[in-house]
């Protein structure tokens, strides 16, 4: 029973509502815990939005276009609103340094998702007329990797120069 009752301190604690706290240790550790939360919860939203904005574009492309909106969907989507959307997104990432060095791979990850992209629209209803299967174009992960991180690159370097001001 003294072990429920040891762990059971906690809990009452911090569910106990307006008490004084302990320490300044106990705040520091409590407002370490808001904090991380916050970047995590920072961190989700950065990535959900470039995934609906990426999902908007798959939608558009088969629920609102027909056959003569195809030039028109490929400028809108393929050449600005998600090369765009992953230079904006890859920015915040490496400005707030989401991920710490691990930042990087995100780069790979916005590669394959603007290859989908385009695999997932044009080439895939190629594949639906033609009952054929087209390979996708492997190239297209290296222009989206390059746009990321490019602006991955600009985000750091503007986290550096944010850093360097602070100390200075």
């Amino acid at each position: 029973t003294q072990l429920a009752v040891g762990v059971s301190k906690p809990y009452t604690y911090i569910l106990g509502g307006e008490q004084k706290m302990k320490s300044y240790y106990d705040y520091l550790a409590e407002s370490t815990n808001v904090v991380k939360s916050n970047a995590n919860r920072n961190k989700i939203i950065t990535i959900l939005s470039y995934l609906l904005i990426w999902a908007f574009a798959m939608i558009v492309f088969w629920f609102f276009t027909s056959g003569s909106d195809a030039m028109g969907y490929s400028l809108m989507f393929l050449w600005f609103i998600l090369p765009i959307s992953t230079f904006i997104v890859s920015i915040v990432i490496g400005k707030n340094n989401f991920w710490g060095k691990g930042k990087w791979a995100f780069t790979l990850f916005f590669g394959v998702m603007y290859m989908l992209a385009e695999y997932g629209t044009f080439k895939m209803a190629n594949n639906i007329a033609f009952y054929k299967l087209n390979a996708p174009d492997l190239g297209m992960i290296v222009a989206g990797a390059i746009i990321s991180a490019i602006g991955m690159l600009v985000g750091s370097l503007w986290n550096k120069k944010r850093h360097n001001q602070k100390n200075n």
